[in-house]
């Protein structure tokens, strides 16, 4: 069964992940009038078709409720990218640019994991490229890379206009993860269940 990607509540969403419950669905979104008929700019709410609960905007932030429902990090993230990660989900609503920086710290910490320095991140992946780095990953580690690396830059890209690019990120750290981590880590161990004469015979056969 394919993944069925969370997609972060963000500002004029049509449809997105309820922050109450959980399900993926239609918003309805509704401005606001004060007592005397007048336009209460910048507040909004939006009502979830799928529990009809009701939640809060503000100048385009959800201000209730509070939520951190960023997919669970990776189980085989190394503990200290992990933290990272985990960090980030924290308060990716509330700051994307922030998040997507401390996404691109976690993919730095994650590349001396996999043979690289930490020194440059760029550099790193460069490196892993020339061991044989699948092209795939490449790509997600750089996707990464650029856009942690331009949201610390004011101008390039704006992630607090557009919060879904940051949650997308979440999701490629969990890739790479699945990718150099977990399917390694899972066919190393159905390779070691064989018969010790099998395993045998098959480092003969490599040996020559």
């Amino acid at each position: 069964m394919s993944e069925i990607p969370y997609t972060i509540p963000y500002y004029k969403g049509d449809a997105f992940n309820c922050p109450h419950c959980g399900a993926y669905a239609k918003q309805e979104w509704s401005d606001h009038w004060n007592g005397d008929n007048v336009h209460i700019s910048g507040l909004n709410t939006t009502q979830c078709y799928n529990c009809k609960s009701y939640s809060i905007w503000w100048s385009t932030k959800l201000i209730y409720p509070e939520i951190t429902s960023i997919s669970p990090a990776s189980i085989d993230l190394p503990t200290d990218v992990r933290e990272d990660y985990e960090e980030a989900a924290q308060i990716a609503q509330k700051s994307p640019r922030s998040a997507a920086a401390l996404l691109r710290l976690a993919m730095q910490k994650l590349c001396v994991h996999l043979g690289g320095t930490g020194n440059n991140l760029n550099k790193d992946i460069a490196e892993l490229v020339k061991n044989g780095l699948p092209v795939k990953v490449q790509q997600m580690l750089d996707t990464v890379r650029v856009i942690g690396n331009h949201s610390v830059h004011a101008g390039e890209i704006n992630l607090n206009d557009n919060p879904q690019t940051a949650e997308t990120l979440f999701r490629l750290v969990n890739k790479i993860a699945k990718e150099m981590i977990s399917d390694p880590k899972e066919l190393e161990a159905i390779y070691s269940g064989l018969p010790e004469t099998d395993i045998e015979q098959i480092n003969k056969r490599d040996s020559k």
